[in-house]
């Protein structure tokens, strides 16, 4: 019976006997008690809400924001709008009488407050641990939800098309990630927030030692070209936050970058910003991004 334990709490849940329709839940604030399959959910992690989508599981009430195409239906007054994705509106929360809710990345530090309405869970996922963070929380909405089926089969493509991804990647050279905001540019690496690119989708990094913090390490053309990757990866946040889109082009068109190997070969792939910026640990975005990088890779 410990062993059975032990191993039900690694993936983050462990159904309570004395209640049998509650459900203990392990997550990156601690444990929580929340009721299997509850009717009323607030989702303020678009990553999470993200993967709710694909179990097709409904929510009630979401932040008020950019939401990719995919999920564009939240964005309508069907969905109750309770906040933003930094900070909730405590007064629409307190009235929707959520039975969850659910926050992470963004609105990871309201949890506290939020517990204090109704059962909260957060889960963010951890950088150091992209895969094993998205799995167990891919796992644990199946568990609640009673989507275990739908969780597994979602999880088992994604994991054959990264170990297919992988394999492309291994022989393809060397890459680094950019993300390009307000005519300022700034790299990832390894551990960083988009450091999936690396360990997870295989891409050898075209330079070690970079910033791991939130905002990355600011970076010029000239190091770009010093840098000289084979591939360079690019995200547009101007996109995500309303801006002008193509601004990433025109900052990285210049002819410092034009003399490096991914700029002469055509092998600079513009990411999808809201999937990488704002759904990066949702299921259906990091899909979505495999397969993008997948296509691109195997063109040449």
């Amino acid at each position: 019976m410990a062993a059975l334990i032990a191993g039900t709490l690694a993936l983050g849940f462990l159904t309570v006997g004395a209640h049998a329709q509650d459900l203990t839940i392990q997550h990156s604030k601690g444990v929580t008690s929340v009721p299997a399959k509850p009717k009323k959910v607030l989702a303020f992690d678009l990553a999470s809400l993200d993967t709710l989508n694909a179990l097709g599981v409904e929510v009630a009430g979401v932040p008020t924001a950019r939401f990719p195409e995919y999920l564009a239906k939240y964005g309508s007054d069907k969905y109750q709008k309770v906040g933003t994705l930094f900070e909730p509106d405590y007064e629409a929360v307190n009235a929707a009488e959520p039975d969850l809710i659910i926050v992470g990345g963004r609105s990871s530090a309201r949890y506290a407050d939020l517990a204090k309405i109704a059962p909260t869970v957060d889960l963010t996922v951890d950088p150091k641990d992209v895969m094993g963070s998205v799995k167990r929380n891919v796992q644990l909405l199946g568990r609640i939800f009673d989507r275990q089926a739908e969780a597994d089969a979602r999880l088992a493509k994604l994991e054959t098309s990264m170990a297919d991804l992988r394999q492309e990647t291994a022989k393809a050279g060397k890459g680094l990630l950019v993300l390009t905001t307000g005519g300022k540019m700034s790299a990832y690496g390894p551990g960083s927030r988009f450091g999936i690119l690396h360990g997870e989708f295989g891409v050898v990094p075209a330079v070690e030692g970079l910033a791991t913090t939130n905002h990355g390490q600011a970076v010029t053309a000239e190091f770009i070209l010093k840098t000289n990757p084979d591939w360079l990866f690019v995200i547009d946040r101007d996109v995500v936050v309303g801006r002008d889109g193509g601004a990433a082009k025109k900052v990285l068109e210049n002819e410092l970058v034009a003399q490096t190997t991914a700029w002469k070969k055509g092998q600079v792939v513009f990411l999808d910003p809201v999937n990488w910026y704002l759904t990066g640990g949702g299921i259906t975005a990091l899909q979505a991004s495999a397969d993008q990088i997948a296509k691109a890779v195997a063109k040449k």
